[in-house]
């Protein structure tokens, strides 16, 4: 069974975020046995940065930077599409709290709805978000 940096690593429309997590060095965490709950945010999604913005987070120079946005979207735990409840609140593995919105059945975190339901893996689950967690 795959793991969320497999994940990652082999669907298509994560290309922007497989260089992300290598950038940030996040590829262990990702592999480990977690379990996590990853909100991976789409090619499309970071399309909406404005121009030039992904390079400069992929500098070097902007590693922690890049690190605490990627992180943004890691929470501690297993969460299927149906244990989220309105209103309830969820910690990023760098403490940002992330709202979960339930309308008629779909779920938005931080205001973001979640494209794709869950996709269990080995050590977590994955799900497409159509915009970044910043």
């Amino acid at each position: 069974m795959s793991n969320i940096t497999q994940v990652v690593n082999t669907d298509k429309s994560f290309k922007t975020l497989k260089k992300g997590i290598h950038a940030a060095d996040l590829d262990q965490l990702l592999s480990s046995s977690g379990p996590y709950t990853f909100f991976g945010p789409t090619d499309a999604a970071f399309s909406k940065f404005e121009n030039g913005r992904i390079e400069q987070l992929l500098d070097l120079k902007n590693k922690e930077q890049l690190t605490d946005l990627m992180n943004n979207h890691i929470v501690k735990g297993r969460y299927a599409y149906q244990d989220f409840r309105d209103g309830d609140v969820l910690n990023s593995v760098n403490g940002r709290e992330l709202l979960v919105k339930v309308t008629n059945g779909n779920v938005k975190i931080s205001d973001v709805p979640i494209l794709s339901r869950d996709s269990k893996i080995s050590n977590g689950i994955v799900y497409q978000m159509e915009t970044v967690l910043e």
